[in-house]
């Protein structure tokens, strides 16, 4: 499996050094034939080649088996014009990964949770209220004066259907329930769409229970009643924000992982931003992108068959979960006393032992 790393801005050279350390870590247990590579993207290719997200780096994506993708820092970027674009957003469009996976279960000792909180939370990835990426050609957002702006929100019967089925088969192999997250009492015609692809997709699982739910009443109750979500789908700006709140109820944003998932393409990357001001201190959280990386791993694993990349992702979660159920080996943003050194060495350890070669 060939795995592209773009390590990004911030703290995200800091926090992919563990994770390749991780994934050959694993490669070397499970004997998964791992390459990774890494190349520059963000402000250090902004530098060197003048633009955030180089050519290359765009034509290679397509040719490896899966990528990593730490964080970026695109709000301080300058304009496209100028070289500034925005990976997360770039790859999501150009190569239609329209699923952005996110689990979130609670932790022992770092939640705030009264009841125990294990979810799923599907996002979809491409259009909604996110109006740079809404346009064959032009702007999502426009100002037809100086004192009034406007942004167009695009939601498409087959973006909507291609996501919530992937909701669904989630759903069917975990507890068999799906709640589609929705505004139609406001935006009746683009999120009654949503529904109505929703509704048709539901048809086709019929053991699988579908729930409507209004976005408001979702924040809500992911605090009241959080053992009540199995998975949870919506679109692209509810999801975004859905995600964030359950990650922070759960623990952490800094403590779950994420996956991009298109059909062919598959990208790992960390739910948390390059917080700059914790950049080279050595004291970054990288639990987030170990797991996305590990989530890469199943994807790639059920997609193609591998059961080993499959046993492999299932030994990182393992292994997290380990070291962060103990209060004495956790990183200082989560009360404990490690840097990002010593955390990754307590992952590392808690991983199985290289194969032995006969």
């Amino acid at each position: 499996m060939k795995i592209l790393v773009l390590p990004g801005d911030g703290i995200g050279p800091e926090i992919t050094g563990p994770t390749i350390e991780v994934l050959n870590a694993v490669d070397a247990a499970h004997g998964l034939g791992l390459e990774i590579e890494t190349a520059e993207i963000g402000f250090a290719s902004l530098e060197t080649q003048g633009t955030t997200l180089p050519e290359a780096v765009m034509r290679r994506i397509p040719e490896v088996d899966g990528v990593v993708l730490g964080p970026v820092q695109h709000f301080d970027y300058p304009d496209k014009a100028s070289g500034g674009l925005n990976p997360s957003a770039e790859l999501r469009t150009k190569f239609e990964l329209f699923a952005n996976i996110r689990p979130c279960r609670s932790h022992k000792d770092l939640s705030i949770l009264r009841t125990p909180m294990d979810l799923i939370i599907v996002r979809e990835n491409t259009e909604g209220f996110y109006s740079d990426r809404n346009m064959y050609a032009g702007s999502g957002e426009f100002m037809p004066d100086a004192d009034s702006a406007f942004s167009i929100r695009k939601i498409t019967a087959a973006a909507s259907e291609r996501v919530v089925r992937v909701a669904f088969e989630l759903a069917q192999a975990r507890r068999k329930k799906v709640t589609v997250v929705h505004k139609a009492n406001v935006v009746k015609l683009s999120d009654g769409l949503f529904l109505r692809e929703a509704r048709k997709v539901a048809a086709e699982f019929p053991n699988v229970e579908m729930e409507e739910l209004i976005v408001d009443a979702a924040a809500a109750l992911l605090i009241r009643r959080p053992e009540s979500f199995d998975v949870i789908v919506t679109t692209n700006m509810f999801g975004d924000i859905l995600s964030d709140e359950a990650s922070e109820l759960s623990g952490s944003l800094g403590l779950g992982g994420s996956l991009n998932a298109g059909t062919d393409i598959g990208v790992g990357q960390a739910q948390h931003g390059s917080a700059p001001d914790i950049a080279g201190k050595g004291i970054a959280n990288p639990t987030s992108l170990i797991l996305s990386a590990a989530m890469l791993l199943d994807w790639r694993g059920r997609r193609d068959g591998d059961q080993r990349l499959i046993d492999a992702a299932a030994d990182i979660e393992g292994a997290i979960e380990r070291v962060l159920d103990n209060p004495e080996t956790r990183t200082g943003d989560l009360g404990g006393t490690l840097n990002t050194r010593q955390f990754a060495d307590h992952v590392l350890a808690q991983l199985p032992a290289p194969a032995r070669t006969v």
